[in-house]
């Protein structure tokens, strides 16, 4: 059986659920352009706070080893939270890509490997 609510309950939640929106908008870190850099073979990513960063493709699931016409197709998605490549069916979020992370779990082990084999080398 669901459990129901009632209008009173759903409005307060709607209402809640809209101001924690709007507060995390006010507060993470949001993109509001994106390109790719073909000279320095990079994903360049522009901040609402004004920050800039930038990742090679090729550490990032689904954009490794892509045509760079392919990877100059990066949408910014409509909240600004996160990256798209339509072609290559490869998604990012703005956090995640901020805190290393650039595929699943197996695909960041496989990139640690091969970072630990080219320090040891």
């Amino acid at each position: 059986m669901v459990d129901q609510i009632d209008e009173a309950q759903f409005l307060a939640d709607l209402r809640r659920a809209r101001d924690t929106a709007v507060q995390a908008a006010r507060v993470e870190p949001r993109a509001i352009d994106a390109s790719y850099d073909a000279q320095n073979r990079s994903i360049m990513v522009r901040l609402n706070n004004g920050a800039i960063f930038s990742f090679p493709p090729d550490i990032a699931q689904g954009l490794s080893g892509a045509a760079p016409e392919d990877l100059a197709m990066v949408e910014v998605t409509p909240s600004g939270t996160g990256l798209h490549w339509e072609k290559l069916d490869a998604d990012f979020t703005v956090s995640g890509l901020l805190n290393g992370v650039f595929g699943t779990r197996a695909w960041m082990t496989k990139l640690q490997e091969r970072w630990q084999n080219q320090q040891a080398s």
